[in-house]
């Protein structure tokens, strides 16, 4: 890692520190005046805080170039919404933006496959490997259930969870075309089961969906206008209305459209309860003739 911070270092040694006064002066050059060389040289003496944050978020498997492009662009987010009056150095507000956008980045590129959208499996994403190296965990097997139990308690988090983040951290992305042992064996895809219906499986599925479309219009041509009107709105939408919205159109009251909307469902599942029962005996009907 250290050739690849040498260029990094390089920039950032091209820079001097900077007093809060300096900061500050460089920062309303910029967002007052645009000024350009005001920015480069705020966010170039920062440069080494960057390095030192991407550094420290360095153990999910990306390079750390890419790492400290991020944190640059945080610093630069950084140095447009810095206010200067709130009397806090540039430098603390600067380092919650590179680590937002470093951790940000890390999360949504360690893997092909969205990593956490939970607090919960974030706080699991970014934290879970130096606990495991605080309990002296020195592989990326399956862990221990006492050493989940504690990563879950310290954590917060269910014990599943961490067992399901761990497997993700520890296992990398798969190409499709990856080899499978020899060459002769061929690639990764040609072992994956398709598990969807077979052409047969379809069209029996494609069948039965038009009868439950038949059974479910001819249950509904039994029922009221209103009936119907309330069903379709409340059920059978892809934006259902609410009760208040129905109760406003019909001029009733909310309690009243729910009673309407169980008595319609009600009637419904028995209508199509008697429909399956009829066709099921049609069906033994036919049976017993063709064996007799």
């Amino acid at each position: 890692m250290r050739d690849e911070l040498a260029p990094f270092m390089a920039m950032a040694e091209r820079y001097p520190m900077l007093s809060a006064g300096e900061e500050n002066r460089l920062t309303l050059a910029w967002q007052r005046r645009g000024d350009e060389q005001a920015l480069d040289n705020l966010v170039g003496s920062h440069l080494r805080l960057v390095i030192k944050i991407a550094r420290d978020n360095s153990g999910y498997g990306l390079p750390i170039s890419d790492l400290i492009g991020e944190g640059n662009v945080g610093l630069l987010q950084a140095a447009d919404r810095f206010d200067p009056d709130r009397g806090v150095r540039f430098a603390t507000y600067a380092t919650w933006w590179i680590r937002a956008m470093i951790r940000e980045y890390a999360l949504y590129s360690r893997s092909l496959v969205k990593m956490g959208t939970t607090a919960a499996q974030k706080k699991l994403f970014f934290n879970l490997n130096r606990l495991k190296t605080e309990l002296k965990v020195l592989d990326n097997g399956d862990l221990e259930p006492s050493v989940v139990g504690q990563i879950a308690q310290r954590l917060e988090v269910s014990e599943s969870e961490v067992i399901q983040m761990n497997g993700r951290l520890s296992s990398p992305d798969w190409s499709l075309n990856a080899t499978v042992g020899d060459e002769d064996w061929g690639e990764f895809q040609e072992l994956i089961v398709d598990e969807s219906p077979d052409p047969e499986g379809r069209v029996v599925e494609a069948d039965q969906t038009t009868r439950r479309r038949a059974l479910l219009g001819e249950a509904m041509a039994g029922l009221s206008a209103r009936e119907q009107h309330i069903l379709r709105e409340r059920k059978l939408t892809e934006e259902p209305q609410t009760l208040d919205q129905l109760s406003q159109h019909y001029g009733i009251s909310r309690e009243r459209v729910r009673q309407i909307e169980a008595r319609a469902i009600e009637r419904l599942r028995e209508k199509m309860l008697a429909a399956v029962a009829e066709a099921q005996a049609d069906a033994r009907d036919r049976q017993l003739v063709y064996a007799g």
